[in-house]
């Protein structure tokens, strides 16, 4: 039995972290990793860097920023609703 994970942080203002970043787990174990600094999402173990093309990187790049995008968007209509213009 395996397990597959991804974990998602967003943070706004006034710390020196990436606004989003993406961790993804197999076993536990991270493959894969991006922020919102590089805006590149990275193998982190041999096997996953072996066996997945340039394609899959290109194409997983792009759905982080996409889900950088919609993070930035989602924080704004938060702060918007509450009345919020500091960081979160």
């Amino acid at each position: 039995k395996h397990s597959l994970q991804y974990f998602y942080t967003g943070v706004s203002g006034g710390i020196d972290f990436p606004e989003f970043t993406a961790v993804g787990l197999v076993d536990d174990g991270q493959f894969v990793y991006f922020d919102s600094n590089t805006m590149k999402f990275v193998p982190k173990t041999e096997w996953i860097r072996q066996n997945e093309g340039a394609d899959y990187w290109d194409r997983e790049t792009q759905n982080q920023i996409s889900w950088t995008e919609t993070y930035r968007i989602d924080i704004q209509t938060l702060k918007d609703r509450f009345n919020q213009s500091k960081s979160t």
